[in-house]
């Protein structure tokens, strides 16, 4: 029942959207629905980058009602140089953001290398305490307490986190339930994430074809040495994407 598709077609998809899960797999099945085509002239591990990471930080960049931020605002993102981050870096930038990221010292480079305006090595500066406010913050993984971070923000500013530690996670959902309520600036958990969502797979692709948006793969790894790949992301080395080939 497949129409979209033909044999040999080179596609991608985040299981997500397929309603099970199976990237470790040599084959999966699932529905139409799920996939995508590759943006042209890209490598399949370059694609497998895009349906998951940069889906989420393009969606990082709005609210739910499609707020977002303007040309020329402070924007920082908070983990900017791992697994989202480096996506969400280079699409702010693409939006016209003075872009500040978030990372190790040792990644700091690597950060200012995907285009941001500036970079604050979180071991040395809370920047919840620097005394800077940004009109918008995206945390791929919160480890600051929420009113903290509100304290970063200029009025009517946004603060989006995607995940974290449970705590986090918790404080984020009762930020966006009850702070946001009350005042001109909204913060809480992104709740609205669409895996493989259409016209946002279509900005992605423009952006690449633009030469504005391009995978960082740090490591590839063989599918045999999948449990070698998932340490080194854990332990925190990885400067962008971790590849499984299979």
């Amino acid at each position: 029942g497949v129409t979209r598709f033909k044999p040999g077609d080179e596609v991608m998809t985040d299981m997500f959207a397929a309603g099970r899960f199976g990237a470790f797999a040599e084959f999966v099945c699932a529905r139409e629905k799920a996939f995508e085509p590759m943006p042209a002239g890209m490598s399949f591990e370059e694609a497998a980058t895009l349906p998951h990471s940069a889906v989420l930080a393009l969606q990082g960049m709005r609210l739910r009602d499609g707020r977002t931020f303007k040309p020329g605002d402070r924007v920082l993102i908070d983990g900017a140089s791992g697994n989202v981050g480096p996506f969400a870096v280079q699409i702010a930038k693409a939006m016209g953001a003075e872009v500040t990221g978030v990372a190790r010292g040792d990644k700091l480079d690597f950060v200012r290398s995907l285009g941001a305006d500036h970079v604050i090595d979180y071991e040395k500066v809370d920047y919840t305490r620097a005394g800077e406010r940004y009109d918008w913050i995206v945390a791929v993984d919160s480890h600051y307490p929420i009113r903290a971070v509100r304290r970063a923000l200029k009025p009517s500013g946004v603060y989006l986190t995607m995940g974290g530690e449970t705590g986090s996670i918790c404080a984020a959902i009762g930020g966006s339930l009850l702070l946001s309520r009350f005042g001109n600036r909204w913060t809480g958990l992104m709740l609205w994430w669409k895996p493989m969502h259409r016209p946002d797979v279509d900005t992605l692709k423009e952006l690449i074809a633009a030469g504005k948006l391009k995978p960082v793969i740090d490591r590839r790894y063989p599918l045999d040495q999948v449990v070698d790949a998932l340490r080194w992301v854990e332990d925190g080395h990885a400067r962008g994407k971790v590849v499984i080939t299979v």
